[in-house]
């Protein structure tokens, strides 16, 4: 994991901290704050030192994540409709833990479920997992910032723990993770330098902070969702409607609610891959809305970041090419079932894997679709349709010869064609993220109406006019679903870690 010739006897580091127990879970949390906060400023007070002029010799500085553990002797009867909260056998459990400041609200559930579940107290301290130097830095800062080109990369390494892919990866919430004999069980769905790696990749490709994520994510592939949402945000923070408190843009670009609608910051010169647009609520109770462009493989990374913010939910809110005559442009798809011809996610959640539709979101969709178009019954069935959604990698998937993937589809009785929805939802499946898809049909590639300019009805622009709408008031009734509701038990698998 790290290289074994380092010498702790000559390292330098910050007193160590040994575990304590707390049956009170808000004071087990601060203690992990006041632990991060120690040992990440430590690493970044030498590297300031170092950074002056380098140093001489082996010296190496090292301070470790803080980290939860739990003895649980006795299976213990705990309400079974719960989903998390809970371990699932006797034995010895932890987690390592990054930026608890960030995580305060989540950890503060899963800890005092915990407490409560079990009867027993978590233990915080330090684990053995250093800290590597650049996940030291935060709100904005890197190690590049700071960073003189006269210090060589491989002189870094002597004195600082950096990044390890050895200890970076998703081995529990793929279920591969194999302790060794005595080694504790995971606590938790993700280890601290995995979330560290998403954190800082997020604000990479949304230009974002995560402390601005919402627990409430809708991700889309089109640019009017984004004119929409921020268009619709600015009105309801003027009007103070929502309990919505601010909206956030790409460069953590602030508009606060209230009459002036204060703005602080400056637009960026580029925009990024995916931006990222916050409808802030309290307690991250709010919406977050990311443009993730065309194709499977920005649906896996942006999911691949995101998942460990722990939302609530997340929907698919795009186009999609409708299979059947009886379908209109602008017709909805409301996802029941996928086929999955994306293939990015095939080494991670096998084909063979069904990804099952969600009571709750389900429900919560097609009561939106219901609220906005004025439609129920009989009468919604004209503009929606529910059924299996099919997911490719190929877009000009129509120049190819058509006899082979029209009978795939054709048996899948799928009714819609897509890129992004499928992947979205097996990564959700995988993270244990509740998912939904609503998609809106753009073009009819089997029946002569393709994708071209010019094409569209004025139907399909009403309809794409309340697309965004419908996804909005979706996650506001998720929102008021209580947590342990929504977090659905076909999520979860035999052996499953407490935190959600």
């Amino acid at each position: 994991m790290f290289d074994s010739s380092d010498s702790l006897d000559s390292a330098v580091l910050p007193p160590a901290v040994h575990f304590k127990s707390f049956t009170d879970a808000r004071a087990a949390v601060e203690r992990l704050v006041e632990i991060y906060a120690r040992n990440t400023a430590f690493i970044r007070d030498q590297f300031a030192s170092y950074a002056k002029g380098g140093w001489t010799g082996k010296q190496r500085v090292r301070a470790y994540y803080p980290a939860i553990r739990i003895k649980v002797d006795t299976y213990q009867e705990v309400d079974s409709r719960l989903s998390y909260g809970h371990v699932v056998e006797p034995g010895g459990y932890m987690t390592t833990v990054t930026q608890p400041a960030l995580y305060f609200d989540y950890l503060l559930e899963q800890i005092g479920l915990l407490i409560k579940n079990h009867g027993v107290p978590v233990e915080i301290g330090e684990s053995d997992l250093p800290i590597p130097l650049h996940f030291s830095f935060g709100d904005g800062q890197y190690v590049e910032g700071v960073y003189s080109d006269s210090l060589l990369g491989d002189a870094l390494r002597d004195h600082f723990d950096v990044p390890e892919l050895a200890v970076t990866d998703d081995a529990i919430v793929n279920g591969t993770w194999r302790g060794k004999p005595g080694e504790l069980m995971p606590l938790a769905p993700f280890t601290a330098p995995r979330v560290d790696y998403s954190l800082h990749r997020l604000q990479h490709y949304t230009a974002t902070a995560p402390q601005h994520f919402q627990n409430f994510v809708l991700f889309t592939n089109y640019q009017f969702y984004v004119d929409e949402f921020c268009q619709w945000a600015k009105e309801t923070l003027a009007q103070g409607e929502g309990g919505y408190t601010a909206l956030v843009e790409p460069g953590n670009i602030v508009t606060r609610a209230g009459a002036e609608m204060e703005r602080i910051g400056s637009p960026l010169t580029r925009m990024p891959q995916m931006p990222s647009y916050h409808l802030v609520r309290d307690r991250h109770m709010g919406i977050t809305l990311i443009n993730i462009g065309v194709g499977p493989s920005n649906a896996k990374t942006i999911t691949d970041h995101v998942a460990v913010l722990r939302p609530s939910a997340w929907l698919m809110l795009g186009h999609c090419a409708g299979l059947r005559t009886t379908q209109r442009l602008g017709d909805y798809v409301l996802a029941h079932g996928y086929v999955r011809q994306d293939h990015v996610l095939d080494d991670d959640l096998p084909i063979w894997v069904p990804v099952p539709p969600l009571a709750e979101i389900q429900v919560a969709l097609e009561q939106a679709v219901a609220d906005v178009s004025g439609l129920s019954g009989w009468e919604l069935k004209k503009i929606m349709r529910t059924g299996t959604v099919a997911s490719i990698d190929n877009r000009n998937w129509e120049l190819r010869d058509h006899h082979e993937p029209v009978q795939r589809l054709s048996q899948s009785r799928a009714i819609a064609l897509d890129m992004e929805s499928a992947t979205i939802a097996a990564n959700g499946f995988r993270f244990r993220v509740p998912y939904g898809t609503l998609l809106c049909v753009s073009d009819k590639p089997l029946h002569g109406e393709l994708k071209l300019p010019g094409m569209a009805s004025d139907f399909y622009r009403t309809q794409v006019g309340q697309h965004l709408h419908i996804g909005i008031q979706a996650l506001e009734l998720l929102r008021d679903m209580p947590r342990e509701r929504l977090h659905s038990r076909k999520l979860r698998s035999f052996i499953e870690t407490a935190f959600k």
